[in-house]
């Protein structure tokens, strides 16, 4: 059996065996400092958004209690004892656990030392969307956010870094429920060096309502980056050192304080990495008759060292009880220098070779963010609520590159090119959103938006003549428009002599027809049907130019129709285990002209699994993975089969205030990206590999010094300010 088969096995087998698992009820012990019961502690179970008593009990004399399962919503418990500091703990129903540890401090103690054991879900569901927590996972400790995507329920990311969500692509990405505004290799480029430490959770949303802009009508990914409101000055420390076959070294600080109606907070994260992808292509030319007419192997090596740092500050001012004041300031700053070089070999239909040439590509590529946000919300009355918000944002991207292309034989021949090409972007926004909610689960939003954006492009490049370079026209643009979409800049990027990647300027707009029927046993299975229409598709475009030359494009290609099903699993099989499980299916049809017509049909299946497991009190460990059959995300290019699988050991210290993780990502070095793809009058087999099996080491430690307040009252906004989730 070969390896695809034995991850496919294995995730489907685990997957099936526990979907009868029966709930079960939550037992709370409640400890002091010594591990000691704390007798009479009273336990409350409040329903989160109106916070409503729904059951109470007192301790015994073990400091323990039982809860038994309410209807699926969300909860809070709170738990006071005379003497020790009043908690609440976020809890959502379904459980997905038996036992709740809880250590309560003295009074006259620091929050600090306060610490509770349990595993927070990796993945749940709330109200149409998929929510994946960030940290609940020990296999992401050093990740980026791009590698956490690629591991997310439903996400696929293509070779060229294009996301994908539940079957459709060209998916909205935004950073804290604002758009990124950017697409393709900028976009890659900015999640690939955002460190996952400063991510609190990543919010998928297969269908999302009107309440989101319209670019989004193939799904949006919302990444939500950490934020604490807990009184008092704290924060964390996060530091991880990974190898693959090069060195990884992702940091990050998070620092808050809160005293009174102010809260500021400011987020750091410095990523450090070298990194190689290598990419082997078979074209073949095909004659009318459809014989091979001649062969191009292609061998390419890529490789790059990449830094980033990314800083988010910003203050909240809580004027009253229903009125807050935010601004926040966010810069970002990536950096990547790289060398290639690649080997093209022409040989003739029968494989006999006829020449080589050898390309060299340096790249220089700098990114630079700077964005401002100011926002305010107010609470109309208990069910009403009005929220602003005012962007401002510019990014500017200079990318330099050189290109040597030298004929492997006596009296060959060599090429000397360059290309300068500055990009700047603009944007300017503001919406206003009123929100009306009919009871717990129901609610009406509208609102208005408006925006400005503009966009700047350069292409410059040059063309070596013996002693100087002159410009090459036939590649040189200058590109304005006033919208946030870079897929539409013509210029050329050379991957070599033979192979191109350039923009569209002819976009059309692209219109969808979403149907989605969920259904959720409380927080235990989820399994939802969907269709989809898309007119004007956005497909990548594999084009001819020339005789010998490919170019990859993207654009509209037609029609595709999209018809999906999926299961979500979340079960304890025993008090120390728990497990998420999805599969997702989808059937899809995709049909448009490019100079010949083309039509092609997938059925794909996506399978990802992760246990989590609490070897004792203080060491956890994590087995996961995922599995992705032949998959077709674009009209001229078939992917084949790919999986990883990744594991991982957390060890808390410091009285739970610390972690040290071990993990190891794509243990057998099998994610890797094999397809076909086809030309006009060619097609190309490729195999992509990246560094992705890498060995990390992480370290995190949380820290703070909380203010000593007053006996806090059962109830009121200070109390939800001052909660803390698992």
């Amino acid at each position: 059996m070969n390896l695809s088969k034995f991850i496919f096995t294995s995730l489907f087998t685990c997957f099936t065996f526990f979907v009868f698992a029966q709930e079960k009820a939550i037992k709370i012990i409640v400890l002091d400092q010594q591990k000691k019961p704390i007798e009479n502690a009273n336990i409350q179970l409040l329903e989160a958004s109106s916070k409503s008593l729904i059951k109470a009990n007192f301790t015994d004399k073990n400091g323990s209690t039982t809860f038994p399962e309410p209807k699926r919503a969300q909860y809070f418990f709170r738990i006071s004892a005379v003497g020790f500091i009043t908690q609440e703990i976020e809890i959502h129903s379904p459980f997905t656990r038996q036992l709740l540890e809880i250590i309560l401090s003295s009074a006259n103690r620091n929050l600090e030392e306060v610490s509770i054991v349990g595993n927070k879900e990796f993945v749940r569901r709330s109200q149409g969307k998929t929510i994946v927590n960030v940290d609940a996972a020990i296999t992401n400790a050093g990740t980026t956010v791009l590698e956490v995507l690629e591991k997310s329920p439903g996400v696929m990311v293509d070779r060229s870094g294009n996301i994908s969500l539940q079957g459709k692509s060209n998916v909205l990405v935004m950073i804290d429920d604002k758009q990124t505004y950017l697409t393709g290799a900028e976009l890659n480029n900015l999640l690939g060096n955002m460190s996952s430490s400063q991510v609190n959770q990543i919010e998928l949303i297969a269908n999302p309502s009107a309440k989101y802009d319209a670019s989004g009508n193939a799904g949006i990914i919302n990444i939500k980056t950490k934020k604490n409101k807990q009184e008092g000055f704290n924060g964390s420390i996060a530091a991880t050192l990974g190898q693959g076959k090069y060195y990884k070294n992702n940091n990050s600080i998070i620092l808050n304080y809160r005293k009174g109606k102010l809260n500021a907070f400011a987020n750091y994260s410095a990523t450090l990495n070298k990194s190689y992808t290598t990419i082997d292509a078979d074209r073949q030319y095909f004659n009318d008759n459809g014989t091979v007419s001649s062969i191009l192997d292609q061998a390419s090596l890529f490789s790059g060292h990449t830094q980033g740092h990314l800083l988010k500050t910003g203050v909240d001012f809580y004027a009253s009880e229903k009125t807050t004041i935010g601004l926040t300031l966010t810069g970002n700053l990536t950096k990547r220098n790289g060398f290639s070089e690649a080997l093209a070999n022409w040989k003739s239909g029968k494989g006999q070779i006829d020449s080589t040439i050898a390309t060299y590509t340096t790249t220089d590529y700098k990114l630079k963010n700077g964005a401002i946000n100011l926002n305010f919300k107010h609470i109309l009355d208990k069910n009403q609520e009005i929220l602003i918000d005012l962007d401002a944002l510019k990014y500017v991207v200079d990318n330099n590159q050189t290109f040597r292309n030298e004929l492997q034989e006596t009296g060959g021949y060599v090429r000397e090119s360059k290309a300068t090409i500055p990009s700047t972007l603009n944007i300017f926004s503001a919406k206003i959103d009123h929100v009306i909610r009919f009871g717990k689960d129901r609610k009406l939003e509208s609102g208005f938006k408006t925006s400005s954006i503009s966009t700047d492009n350069i292409a410059a490049y040059d063309n070596f003549e013996g002693t100087t370079f002159s410009e090459d026209l036939n590649k040189s643009n200058h590109f304005l428009y006033k919208e946030a979409y870079q897929k539409l800049n013509p210029y050329v990027f050379i991957i070599n002599k033979y192979t191109y990647q350039r923009g569209n300027p002819y976009f059309l707009p692209q219109y969808s027809w979403n149907m989605e029927l969920t259904h959720q046993f409380k927080q235990l299975l989820t399994t939802t049907i969907s269709y989809s229409v898309i007119k004007d598709y956005f497909s990548q475009l594999f084009l001819s130019e020339g005789t010998d030359i490919l170019v990859y494009t993207e654009g509209n290609v037609g029609k595709m129709h999209n018809v999906g099903a999926s299961v979500s699993l979340q079960v304890s099989p025993f008090k120390w285990w728990s497990m998420n499980a999805h599969s997702g299916f989808n059937y899809k049809q995709l049909s448009g002209y490019q100079n010949v017509n083309y039509s092609s049909s997938i059925k794909q299946l996506l399978l990802s699994l992760t246990n989590q497991m609490n070897i004792n009190k203080s060491l956890s460990a994590e087995v996961s993975g995922y599995y992705i059959t032949k998959a077709r995300n674009d009209l001229q290019e078939l992917l084949y089969p790919m999986g990883q699988l990744s594991a991982g050991l957390s060890q808390s210290i410091f009285k739970g205030n610390g972690s040290i993780k071990l993990t190891a990502r794509d243990i057998f070095h099998t994610q890797v990206l094999k397809g076909l793809t086809d030309f006009p009058g060619a097609n190309e087999y490729f195999v992509l590999t990246r560094d992705t099996q890498v060995f990390s080491l992480g370290f995190t430690y949380r820290f703070g010094k909380p203010l000593k307040t007053a006996k806090r009252s059962s109830g009121g906004a200070s109390d939800e300010i001052k909660r803390s989730g698992l």
